[in-house]
């Protein structure tokens, strides 16, 4: 797990990017620059780890650009030992993310390749999420209801399984819309009958597919 000076002064200059790109949140700058996103990239890709730009990872999915990974978890607003319930492990990048913001963090991922690469990764590095194999779409209702919830793939809308997952007072985050363009969305449930619903702009996410795929 090699991370050396090199990776370092990249990760400063890529923070000072992200920094300058209006993320103004000192959490989620720590974190992009505590965690070595090289570990989470086949090591023929190193070079690309420092740029600010999505990257595939295997699977149809890809390692999402840290400016956008740094956006969602801005709009979290995450506080110390929150439960995070996230939908989309993929890397596993965003999940070190949040625990390195001070989340509890419940990951759920589709795809058995990456879940089992996520697990492994993120264990080794020290990180110990709530880790399953299973279907976003249906959250994880056992182990809710969860402070946030943040879903890390294009959906046509918000399930309402997953706000009903949510506490009152407590946000979800999600690129809303259809495959070629998503709008980040925010939603704030105020009561069981009523969300609060904002937009943040334009984003481009795969996405996210029902059942799960072995």
């Amino acid at each position: 797990m090699l991370d050396t000076y090199r990776h370092k002064g990249l990760r400063r200059s890529l923070v000072e990017e992200i920094r300058v790109k209006g993320i103004s949140n000192q959490k989620v700058l720590d974190a992009i620059y505590n965690i070595p996103r090289h570990l989470f990239m086949d090591s023929g890709f190193i070079n690309f780890a420092y740029k600010d730009s999505a990257f595939p990872i295997g699977a149809g999915q890809t390692i999402s650009q840290p400016y956008t990974v740094a956006f969602q978890s801005q709009l979290l607003d995450i506080q110390p030992h929150e439960k995070v319930l996230e939908i989309g492990t993929g890397s596993g990048y965003q999940t070190a993310v949040l625990m390195e913001m001070g989340a509890k963090v419940f990951t759920i991922e589709r795809q058995k390749e990456l879940y089992l690469k996520a697990k492994s990764l993120l264990e080794t590095m020290g990180y110990h999420p709530h880790f399953f194999y299973g279907d976003g779409y249906l959250g994880m209702p056992s182990y809710g209801p969860y402070n946030k919830i943040l879903i890390t793939a294009g959906a046509p809308e918000i399930p309402q399984t997953l706000i009903d997952q949510l506490v009152i007072g407590g946000k979800l985050v999600a690129p809303v819309g259809d495959r070629s363009s998503q709008i980040m969305t925010l939603l704030e449930k105020i009561s069981e009958t009523e969300n609060r619903i904002t937009k943040h702009g334009n984003f481009i996410f795969v996405p996210l597919l029902k059942g799960t795929n072995s």
